[in-house]
């Protein structure tokens, strides 16, 4: 099935709320979408991480802040 879209018709605003839509429906049939072994792979190797006190943490305020910074 190909759907076209009109894009270069559509406003940011318009795209972003299809796009919003399709991760809505992605959600609802997440258990469909298969996951890469890399990413079963990375995900482990943080777990182990974790385990062994060997991660870092910070909260959300303090990232924004220095992403905002960074970024200026």
């Amino acid at each position: 099935m190909q759907n076209n879209l009109p894009l270069d018709e559509m406003t940011t605003t318009e795209k972003l709320v299809i796009i919003n839509q399709i991760w809505d429906d992605l959600l609802r049939n997440s258990d469909d979408i298969p996951s890469p072994e890399w990413h079963k792979e990375v995900l482990s190797a943080r777990a182990e991480r974790i385990k062994k006190g060997e991660a870092h943490f910070k909260d959300f305020e303090s990232v924004k802040s220095e992403l905002r910074s960074e970024f200026k």
